[in-house]
C-alpha cells in the first residue's frame, strides 16, 4: 500500500478519532462515488446501476488473489479467532465480524459438536458494492472487499443483501463494519490477526496465484482428495473461501442470511434445547 494512503493502523484509531481506513489509491478510485449521489432506485432493487459499481468491484492490479481455507476438521471451537479479531479491530460488545457457529450432530450415544469459522467471504462478485448507495464498499489489494470509511454514511443496504451475514453496523460510528483481511497488517507483511491466533490450524490465508503459497498447497492437496466446499454457491457471489470437513454443510442453516449479522445468541443455551428437539424429532 502506498505511503499516501489514510493511517490504516488499527480500527480502534477509527472509533477513537473519527479518521478513515483506506488503502492507498482508494481516494482516487473512488471521488467519483463519494461526490455523486446514487441514482434513485424507482424498481424497488436494492442493487445500484452497474455503472455506479463497476469500477469499485474491480481489484487493483497487484497480481493477488488473496482468500481464505478454513479446515473445519481441525476446529474445536475455542474462539480465538473471534477474540483475536475483536482485540484487533475493537469491534464492540454483542458484535461480531468473525464468528465460529456450532451444531450439535449425530444421534446419542454418537453424537458430535462441529464448528464452522464464519467471516466476510470476500466475494468475486459482490452483492455489497452493489448494493451500497454512497459508494463506500469497494476491491482493495487482492480483490479484499473493504469499506472506505470517508464515505460510508451507514445505509445499511450493504448488511440487507450479504448472503453470509458478515455486515454490521457499529452503534457509535453508525458505519458498517465487517472483515477487511486486516489489510493494516497485510501492508507489513503479516496475516490477519485471527490467523497466528487459531491453535489448531485450522485457517489458511494468502495469495492464491502464488501457488507455493501455504494456502494454495493446502487448496491443491485438499481438492485431490476429500473434497473442498463453499458456502451457499447457488448465490452466485464466487466467494473466496473454502471449506474442509462436513461442517460447512452441517451448519449452513444456522449461518445468518441476508439482512441478519453475526450474534450473541449463536451461544444462547437455549440453542442446546433446539437441537435435543430436533435429534429427538420433538
Amino acid at each position: 500500500m502506498s505511503d499516501d494512503s489514510i493511517d490504516t493502523t488499527s480500527r480502534r484509531e477509527f472509533l477513537g478519532k473519527s479518521t478513515a481506513a483506506v488503502a492507498g489509491g482508494l481516494a482516487a478510485r473512488n471521488a467519483a462515488s463519494a461526490e455523486a449521489a446514487a441514482p434513485l432506485l424507482e424498481d424497488g432493487s436494492k442493487f445500484q446501476p452497474e455503472a455506479f459499481w463497476k469500477d469499485r468491484m474491480t481489484a487493483p492490479d497487484d497480481g493477488k488473489m488473496l482468500g481464505w481455507l478454513v479446515d473445519t476438521r481441525r476446529c474445536f471451537g475455542c474462539h480465538a479467532c473471534e477474540v483475536s479479531c475483536k482485540s484487533e479491530n475493537d469491534v464492540p460488545l454483542g458484535r461480531f465480524i468473525r464468528q465460529t457457529i456450532y451444531k450439535d450432530v449425530g444421534e446419542y450415544p454418537k453424537v458430535a459438536r462441529v464448528f464452522l469459522p464464519m467471516a466476510c467471504q470476500h466475494c468475486e462478485d459482490a452483492p455489497c458494492i452493489k448494493a451500497c448507495p454512497c459508494g463506500a464498499l469497494l476491491k482493495e489489494v487482492g480483490g479484499t472487499v473493504a469499506v472506505n470509511y470517508n464515505v460510508c454514511s451507514g445505509h445499511g443496504t450493504c448488511a440487507e443483501v450479504c448472503p453470509y451475514g458478515a455486515i454490521y453496523l457499529d452503534p457509535v460510528a453508525k458505519q458498517a463494519v465487517k472483515c477487511h483481511n486486516c489489510y493494516h497488517r497485510l501492508e507489513h507483511d503479516m496475516e490477519p490477526a485471527c490467523v497466528p491466533t487459531c491453535p489448531s490450524d485450522a485457517l489458511y490465508f494468502g495469495d492464491l496465484n502464488d501457488p507455493e503459497s501455504k494456502i494454495s498447497v493446502a487448496k491443491a492437496e485438499l481438492e485431490a482428495g476429500e473434497g473442498l466446499t463453499q458456502l451457499r454457491p447457488e448465490k452466485g457471489t464466487k466467494p473466496r473461501t473454502w471449506f474442509a470437513g462436513k461442517a460447512a454443510v452441517e451448519v449452513e442453516e444456522r449461518v445468518p442470511r441476508e439482512g441478519q449479522s453475526f450474534s450473541p445468541d449463536a451461544y444462547n443455551i437455549y440453542n442446546w434445547k433446539e437441537q435435543i428437539d430436533s435429534a429427538e424429532g420433538g
